[in-house]
């Protein structure tokens, strides 16, 4: 792969500004325009548009800059380099386990590439709800359909693997509609490797697009830097301190790595994601006046079944996640019983091994079924009951951030209902037998054995495997300030020269994998952005 072009090295080699970590050494103070905290989904986004204005951007990134010649498709590299907590973040009781980019690219250089625009009945939601009356499909039309042609995301051409196409077999023959799912790729190798690094740059992520755009502007990107705090006075940012972090994302702790950089800049951008954001914020002792801060950060716990096929399955090969069923999100009030979005992950052997329960014989015969396996997952749509009303970010004694999210047996519902309808469509579509990712559960071989099975057993924390690589809301946004963090605008209700563009704003889940309503959203607040601060009308092209 390393013959390939490879377009963050060669911007290097031009003189991109870029210090921390690798690179030329920080500076101890910076003056610019605009700081982002963050370079994933809403930073990229932002970054571009505010340096297409004119204005002298610093992007503050957590991570190491790593680019497609790093990237070589091997799970013990990919995971601590490029993920949070070496792809091993948690919430506070270890119950679920949550995936979330730590690089430049964020998510976006990591994730699996699905693209759906914000759901009609979430919209509908924001404006009855949270007062987000401007929150409609056809304000935000014009927005998705920029960052659509800028990401290069449509239909996927190519037919669906094995693995995405059991799924549609299956739904289809209960009479349940199955789609496929937009990409944002150009010229895919169809690899199944995305998860881990695009080594072609085929996926469109802030990687490879936005950011180098922003560098090529003359932004400046610091790498291994920790946004720590913001300093702050009369109802203003008046700096932001960073500080060195080693490989793994730990505080570095001696010598010259000790020097923070304090960056000084007319206006700030949090996007450092949900969890981070909210805990960039808590260690600036923020105002938080009607205690929304950290609180309603969502999920979408995902629970997975396990089938195993007569014929190879291969799930690591091909496009991941090209199908999906919103079936059992369609046939469910948003406000009723826990809905859940349908889907079928790649799977890879560090990551499947680390999933599935069991252990000795029993786990020795999942892994030799390996390239057998076929595994659906569900995506539980919180944040729309009473009983489902997210999580609760906070800080550790060390100032890390940690999410406490409660299981209730609301959302444990919701994810036995959601077991069953996985394994009915896996039989459906002939699977041998099937295994819900149960610490408690067996092998079924027959769809009525396995409904049996699962209708008794225990839904319970850490009996029932859960995970999640979807991590929306703590900051939300709202009509009053009485209901959320940050106004309709992005801009924090109560720090004028702060706004907030990522997926911490979302006042709810969104109910469909959030990347692309990022970059709509996110769009059309940095436009608004640059427009105020500098009288200019920018878009993304």
């Amino acid at each position: 792969m390393s013959s390939l072009h490879d377009p963050i090295r060669e911007g290097l080699k031009r003189g991109w500004k870029v210090h921390g970590g690798a690179h030329s050494a920080r500076p101890e103070r910076i003056v610019c325009d605009v700081a982002i905290v963050g370079s994933g989904a809403g930073a990229g986004v932002t970054a571009e548009l505010l340096a297409r204005a004119g204005l002298h951007v610093v992007i503050v990134e957590e991570g190491p800059l790593k680019s497609s010649s790093d990237f070589n498709q091997k799970e013990a590299e990919a995971y601590p380099s490029l993920y949070q907590e070496s792809a091993g973040r948690k919430t506070e009781d270890k119950a679920i386990t949550i995936l979330q980019g730590r690089c430049v690219g964020g998510s976006t250089t990591v994730n699996w590439t699905s693209s759906f625009r914000t759901p009609s009945g979430t919209l509908s939601y924001w404006q009855q709800n949270f007062g987000l009356a401007d929150y409609t499909n056809d304000a935000l039309a014009p927005y998705f359909q920029q960052a659509e042609r800028r990401l290069n995301i449509g239909h996927w051409l190519t037919p669906p693997n094995e693995n995405n196409d059991l799924l549609r077999r299956g739904a289809a023959r209960l009479g349940i509609h199955a789609s496929a799912i937009e990409r944002n790729v150009k010229g895919c190798w169809n690899l199944g490797s995305c998860g881990l690094g695009c080594p072609t740059n085929a996926k469109q992520s802030m990687l490879v697009t936005t950011i180098p755009a922003a560098l090529e502007l003359g932004a400046q990107l610091l790498t291994e830097t920790r946004a720590e705090r913001f300093e702050l006075a009369n109802g203003r940012v008046t700096a932001l301190i960073c500080r060195n972090v080693e490989s793994n994302g730990a505080l570095a702790q001696a010598g010259r790595a000790q020097v923070a950089t304090k960056v000084i800049a007319k206006h700030y951008v949090l996007a450092g994601g949900a969890i981070n954001s909210p805990a960039v914020l808590l260690r600036s002792s923020a105002p938080d006046p009607h205690g929304r801060l950290g609180i309603r950060t969502f999920l979408h716990p995902v629970v997975m079944s396990s089938g195993i096929f007569a014929q190879k399955v291969e799930a690591w090969s091909g496009a991941p996640q090209s199908i999906y069923t919103d079936h059992f999100l369609q046939t469910q009030a948003i406000d009723g019983a826990m809905g859940y979005k349908l889907e079928a992950p790649p799977l890879h052997p560090l990551i499947f091994a680390s999933t599935v329960p069991g252990f000795g014989q029993t786990q020795h015969e999942l892994l030799a079924s390996f390239p057998h396996n076929h595994t659906l997952l569900a995506l539980l749509r919180d944040g729309f009951h009473d009983e489902a009303p997210g999580g609760k970010v906070g800080l550790r004694a060390d100032n890390s951030a940690v999410l406490e999210y409660p299981l209730t047996d609301y959302v444990m519902d919701g994810g036995r209902r959601a077991l069953l309808s996985m394994m009915e469509i896996q039989f459906a579509a002939g699977a041998q037998q099937v295994m819900p990712l149960h610490e408690m559960a067996a092998p079924y071989t027959s769809w009525a054995q396995a409904r049996a099975a699962v209708q008794a057993l225990p839904m319970k924390p850490r009996l029932l495997k859960i995970v999640s690589a979807h991590v929306m809301g703590g900051c939300g946004l709202a009509g009053t300030e009485r209901q959320g963090v940050t106004r309709p605008d992005g801009v924090h209700w109560q720090l004028s020269n702060l706004s907030i563009h990522d997926g911490s704003l979302f006042p709810t889940s969104i109910g469909a994998n959030p990347q692309l309503s990022v970059y709509g959203a996110v769009n059309r607040l940095a436009q608004g952005l640059a427009k105020r601060l500098t009288g200019r009308d920018v878009a993304l092209a």
